[in-house]
């Protein structure tokens, strides 16, 4: 199975957006890319602000299992659109059943 790892906000300002999502959920900015958010915890989704990208949800797959989910999602209705992806990309762009695009994360 997948998991919704990160939703992906796209914002016109990382800077502002972040200060503002900080304070309104209680995550802090992770140390290793401040442009995502997590709660202090570990529980529940990280936040991804991104001035570039459209907002979409970013699913992570077990490891090893990225190209079965992929498989298992188109089975379910998804399609794979015609996208243009960089060297060594770890995602694979799919659609839902109503255009919605979103990730599928792996190895």
């Amino acid at each position: 199975m997948v998991n919704i790892g990160a939703i992906v906000l796209k914002v016109s300002d990382r800077h502002r957006a972040s200060g503002f999502w900080s304070q309104a959920l209680g995550y802090q900015p992770q140390a290793s890319n401040p442009d995502f958010l997590a709660d202090p915890a570990g529980k529940g989704v990280r936040l991804h602000l991104d001035e570039t990208d459209r907002t979409h949800l970013d699913l992570w797959a077990e490891p090893g299992q990225q190209r079965a989910e992929v498989d298992r999602l188109l089975a379910l209705g998804a399609t794979k659109p015609d996208w243009v992806y960089p060297e060594n990309a770890d995602f694979v762009v799919l659609a839902d059943p109503d255009g919605n695009l979103f990730c599928v994360i792996g190895d």
